[in-house]
């Protein structure tokens, strides 16, 4: 399976990495698809864009690039049954280097749970910026309650996006 291209402008001061798509992000060929996670209106909440997770996608992805904010996915490529991280195998790594070098005034990488952060750690090594873990937006993670990650992402991110 292959992932989706990078969502960025050069301005971006933020990169979120998620691991990589779900079964139902890749069928709709949409970042964070699944009706159930969060990534939405956690996203709404930390950019102040209140409607954010009902606009069409497209609306979606401008407004994140408005804020300075790059989305992609830490694996480009890899074998999965169903939509688990735990089932990623055979991982080809997203080059993560040349996006961050298109990122002149990136601040700070953001890992959408535990995945991400380990593949970006093993991508770029010491990338001279912080490599945040995050709680996963997932519907998998649903020990945790939306506002509560909200505040977990706002906590460790809102001062890059000020």
């Amino acid at each position: 399976m292959v992932g989706l291209a990078p969502v960025f402008d050069s301005r971006a001061r933020l990169l979120v990495l998620g691991s990589f798509p779900g079964a139902a992000s890749l069928q709709a060929a949409q970042y964070y698809a699944h009706p159930r996670n969060a990534f939405w209106p956690l996203m709404a909440a930390l950019i102040g864009e209140v409607d954010l997770a009902t606009r069409p996608y497209a609306e979606r992805l401008q407004a994140l690039r408005q804020h300075r904010v790059a989305l992609w996915d830490a694996v480009a490529a890899c074998r999965r049954e169903g939509s688990l991280d735990t089932a990623i195998e055979d991982v080809e790594p997203s080059d993560l280097k040349e996006l961050v070098a298109r990122l002149p005034g990136l601040r700070v990488i953001g890992c959408n749970g535990a995945l991400a952060h380990h593949q970006a750690l093993a991508a770029l090594g010491e990338p001279g910026l912080p490599v945040l873990r995050l709680p996963s937006t997932s519907p998998a993670h649903a020990g945790m309650r939306l506002a509560d990650k909200i505040e977990a992402w706002r906590g460790a991110l809102a001062r890059y996006l000020a």
